[in-house]
């Protein structure tokens, strides 16, 4: 088994308030989530509350999108987000997700992270591809997404 943490932060030129709530709301991720591009059939299903504590959101797309599922289980306006994010497809994995968001210097600096456990197939694919640098890059590609879309909405 392989222990990971991947973690990255961006300045987005918006106040938290803003940038929260396009976080908060999984019906907003289409518009900034790194991942949106690997499946332009994909099927999404979201249910409980359409933000905040409770909001869930699962998806089912080709080989490249997989399928899984996330639930938000905190939600600190402005401040947090934790999510159970979990992986049906490719490899099954639960992995501990959150979102920070820090007022900083006109703006707001966020920080993604998650952290997970390669194990089984996973855990041999990992010795190959660094998941860091595998997953970082997406992250990377989602917040300045993320900044992208607070920015038109300020």
């Amino acid at each position: 088994m392989a222990e990971f943490t991947i973690t990255r932060s961006a300045f987005i030129p918006a106040p938290p308030e803003a940038v929260f709530p396009l976080v908060n709301s999984f019906r907003e991720w289409a518009s900034w989530s790194p991942w949106e591009d690997l499946d332009p059939a994909l099927q999404r299903t979201y249910s409980g509350p359409e933000s905040g504590v409770g909001a869930a959101y699962s998806w089912k797309g080709n080989r490249r999108a997989g399928a899984g599922s996330m639930q938000i289980l905190d939600s600190q306006a402005p401040a947090s987000i934790r999510i159970r994010l979990v992986f049906v497809k490719p490899f099954r994995a639960v992995n501990p997700t959150g979102f920070t968001f820090e007022p900083d210097r006109g703006g707001t600096r966020v920080t993604w992270s998650m952290k997970g456990e390669n194990k089984g197939v996973a855990a041999l694919f990992s010795r190959f591809v660094d998941m860091d640098k595998m997953v970082g890059r997406d992250f990377e590609k989602g917040l300045a997404r993320l900044a992208q879309r607070a920015s038109e909405r300020t």
